[in-house]
């Protein structure tokens, strides 16, 4: 009698998951997401009214989804949340970006952007591997980075240089936290229709240079990120570590 493999669960029932950024955009549909999939949600971000519309919203839709108000880019308060809920996924959709021209970028550009994108992003991904590891469970930590963590792009090299360093801490975090089964990984988008986005759509020479790339002859919707997130954040992907899954349209193929 043959013995047929069952296929692993996507369901995140009984499992509490952080998402920051969470307000809009790429972050409101990763909560979505997870609460979709049976999470207990936790929504973080700086705006606390934004925030609290679109977990409002999550609620009336029937979601688990609760107000985390956390600044991220805080070490200690984010810290100290971290280690009183003991989450079992955290998922970082925070991220700025200011885009010059590089022999335009000043310093204060420079550092607003790694201080979120990269520096809030290390801290937060320590911060959590270490309340998973003091609580003795596994956990799933995921990263909201960008097709521009593997290539360059016009006008870039700041948010390029953020987004590299991002996946460079992953694979060195995941060769670290293996052992304990905490599996980080990275999501990689190309452009999202957001309000993120929304300038970068309205000027044509842009929009053309995207069009080009982007090999599906389309623009990314968030709802393009949601089965991913579910993906990463359940035990689908259990032996999935270190690495990066693109959702780029084809972008990077070349």
């Amino acid at each position: 009698m043959t013995n047929l493999p069952k296929t692993p669960s996507f369901d995140l029932s009984g499992k509490k998951v952080l998402v920051t950024g969470a307000s809009s955009g790429i972050g409101l549909g990763c909560a979505v997401a997870v609460a979709e999939a049976g999470a207990q949600t936790y929504c973080a971000a700086r705006g606390l009214d934004r925030l609290t519309q679109a977990v409002e919203a999550m609620q009336a839709a029937g979601y688990s989804a609760e107000t985390l108000p956390m600044d991220q880019s805080d070490i200690e308060a984010m810290s100290k949340a971290l280690a009183e809920h003991a989450f079992d996924v955290v998922v970082n959709s925070a991220g700025i970006a200011r885009h010059s021209a590089a022999i335009e970028t000043t310093p204060e550009d420079y550092d607003a952007v790694m201080h979120i994108n990269l520096r809030s992003a290390y801290f937060l991904s320590a911060q959590a591997a270490k309340a998973m590891i003091d609580a003795g469970k596994p956990g799933s930590i995921i990263h909201i980075s960008s097709q521009m963590g593997h290539t360059g792009g016009i006008d870039r090299a700041l948010y390029c240089a953020g987004k590299h360093g991002l996946e460079g801490m992953i694979k060195s975090m995941a060769m670290e936290w293996g052992k304990q089964r905490i599996r980080i990984n990275s999501i990689c988008p190309t452009f999202i229709r957001t309000p993120f986005t929304e300038a970068t759509f309205s000027d044509p020479e842009r929009l053309a240079w995207i069009m080009q790339k982007i090999k599906l002859d389309r623009v990314g919707e968030v709802e393009d990120i949601m089965g991913a997130v579910q993906y990463l954040a359940s035990d689908a992907s259990a032996m999935v570590t270190g690495t990066s899954l693109l959702i780029d349209g084809g972008w990077t193929a070349g």
